[in-house]
């Protein structure tokens, strides 16, 4: 097994407000200014939204108007009148229903234009940052803001032009309401303190009763995540009735959670439906009077009427808004948080391609940890000639893989340099060092999708006998074609419907397409059988056959034949030479192989001043 690269505790990266902290934001300035930097590209399509719900709004202000001017038409028995107002009603309909499909359409479409552009700059970044970064960050929290988080904020633009036509809309019933009858209008609209006094009481509650419903929420899908990804171990086990028990606890408190939250979100509903009744009342008993009385027309009461059922609608409808608009400043803080990731590996001003140069790989002096403060590297010097194959063995956390990854310029040097080539890795584009380097993991990582696609994943001009060719090399040939679609074979997530031995394969048929003048291999024979070792070793000779090859390994039986053996221990160089020579020199290595020792892990390093030795655990 190689060595695992884990973060300190006091360097875990943190990426702000938790799936689990509160899921409301106050309004931010600076996130809403940023809202709309993501909608300049889109900003005509912006405008004319906003001009079809002011204009469906308008409509909709109009018709209980119409409709009471034609009661009051009717009553007075003015045919002609009453013929006008219904060809001017009829046309109203028509512009209203005509404004109101181009807002939803164009509300829409601008959501998910700016939600795509959203989720590729997301994306990109991801594909960029450092795995400094990403070593210290939850995957999960990860996918919550690529999903979780561009949802609430897609909900948002997809109501914030509706919010624009809901306060147009109050705000031109009110007037509309007032220039009717003003002393009817005043107090038809004193219910509307009580509304707000109500919402006041009932939001802190709320946040509260929606935060809870999300915690639960994310534990109870953590719990079904984590036992779906390990039911495996779960069977072999026999622990299904007891994970059973234990989510069921989880689903039931989720139950309590969100059925309380429904609850709490449903309260607003009849509070509004009542404050609409009472208002209603209002109308009917002062305005009924005032009709009586002579001082009123009944159209105009009819068209209060109309208007007081029109009135919450928006209010609702606002009230609403404001708690995705909450919802969507939490996600944006949250977004814009990882957009402003920065990433610590890029090419600097003047990078040069590596071209034509030689297949080295030296370390000058390298002192490297994933916390400055406990270096896992100390004044590491090591030079790998062209087409000479090096293995780096030593125990778990010597440092092993943190020499590969440094070499491939995953992570920046704290002392020392790096030099690819005879130059230094700081100096070159990443694309070329990617190009030279190749690197075949102790457990290869095969993406969904054909076997073919995956031999080409990282060599996009290779044609398909070019990855025929490859797989015969590597002994991959024989079993491909055994399968049931040969090379269009699809692979199931990570490759798990075919076995370790034939992803591994793949993976060197993978490196072999992309013909790297360097090749790095992670402990590649580690968790495979002796059986399908034997094939492996085979497809190795071919892989180091003309490269430059740097190899991590466990078990001593595979790096005999290496032309140099580096032995590592707590980050420094202990020894190093071809296997005679360590043979004769009689040290750790030495030591352990005549001892029998399958690995550097079946014993423990003690260090006595400048003597190392080994003793049995």
């Amino acid at each position: 097994m190689s060595d695992t690269v884990q973060a300190p505790p006091q360097r875990r990266a943190s990426l702000g407000t938790s799936e689990g902290e509160d899921i409301f934001g106050t309004f931010d300035i600076n996130v809403a200014k940023r809202f709309l930097e993501i909608l300049k590209p889109h900003k005509r399509s912006f405008i004319i939204a906003v001009v079809a719900v002011l204009i469906s709004a308008t409509c909709a202000v109009m018709i209980p108007a119409l409709i009471g001017r034609a009661v009051t038409a009717a009553v007075n028995r003015d045919g002609h009148l009453l013929d006008q107002i219904l060809i001017a009603f009829a046309g109203l309909i028509a512009v209203y229903a005509t404004a109101f499909f181009m807002e939803q359409w164009l509300s829409a479409r601008l959501a998910q234009r700016v939600i795509f552009d959203v989720r590729r700059k997301m994306f990109d970044h991801f594909q960029d940052v450092s795995l400094s970064f990403m070593d210290k960050t939850h995957v999960g929290r990860i996918m919550s803001r690529l999903q979780g988080d561009v949802n609430a904020l897609q909900e948002f633009l997809e109501s914030s032009t509706g919010a624009v036509g809901d306060l147009a809309m109050l705000i031109g019933i009110t007037a509309v309401l007032i220039s009717m009858d003003w002393q009817l209008g005043l107090l038809t609209l004193t219910v509307l303190p009580l509304l707000i006094i109500v919402r006041a009481i009932w939001l802190p509650f709320s946040k509260k009763s929606f935060r809870d419903a999300r915690d639960a929420s994310s534990t109870a899908n953590s719990a079904l995540a984590e036992n779906i990804n390990g039911v495996r171990t779960v069977q072999e086990s026999r622990r299904e009735a007891v994970n059973f028990e234990l989510y069921k606890e989880k689903a039931h408190e989720n139950f309590v959670a969100q059925a309380h939250a429904s609850w709490m979100s449903q309260i607003m509903v009849p509070t509004v439906d009542v404050l609409t009744g009472l208002a209603m009342a209002i109308v009917i008993v002062v305005g009924g009077n005032a009709v009586l009385g002579g001082r009123l027309e009944v159209g105009v009461m009819v068209a209060f009427i109309f208007y007081v059922q029109r009135f919450f609608d928006p209010v609702r409808m606002l009230s609403m808004q404001y708690t995705i608009m909450q919802r969507a400043m939490a996600a944006g803080h949250r977004i814009f948080e990882v957009l402003d990731v920065k990433v610590a590996i890029t090419d600097k001003a003047g990078a040069q391609p590596l071209a034509d140069a030689p297949a080295t790989v030296e370390f000058k002096n390298v002192t490297f940890g994933y916390d400055p403060a406990r270096p896992v590297l100390h004044d590491i010097s090591l030079k790998v000639n062209p087409r000479e194959v090096v293995a780096l063995v030593g125990p778990t956390g010597s440092g092993k893989t943190s020499i590969i990854a440094l070499t491939h310029r995953f992570y920046e040097v704290d002392q020392g340099q790096i030099l690819v080539g005879g130059h230094d890795v700081r100096d070159v584009t990443l694309d070329s060092l990617g190009k030279t380097i190749g690197m075949v993991l102790q457990e290869p990582f095969l993406f969904t999708g054909t076997i073919e696609e995956n031999i080409r994943y990282n060599t996009k001009g290779a044609s398909f006998d070019d990855v025929v060719r490859a797989a015969k090399a590597v002994s991959a040939h024989d079993f491909i074609m055994r399968l049931p679609d040969g090379y269009q074979t699809k692979l199931g997530q990570r490759g798990r419907n075919i076995s370790m031995g034939q992803r591994q394969l793949i993976s060197f048929a993978r490196a072999l397409v992309a013909d790297p003048q360097i090749l790095i291999l992670d402990e590649a024979t580690a968790n495979i059988d002796s059986f399908t070792e034997q094939a492996i070793q085979k497809a190795l000779k071919v892989l180091f056959s003309g490269r430059t090859c740097i190899v991590i390994a466990h078990r001593l039986a595979t790096i005999r034949d290496a032309d140099r053996i580096v032995v590592l221990q707590q980050g420094r160089i202990l020894e190093q030479g071809n296997h005679d020579e360590l043979m004769e020199n009689g040290g750790l290595y030495s030591h352990l192989y005549t001892s029998a020792h399958a690995s550097f892990d079946d014993q423990v390093v003690a260090v006595t001043g400048d003597s190392e030795f080994a003793t049995r655990t």
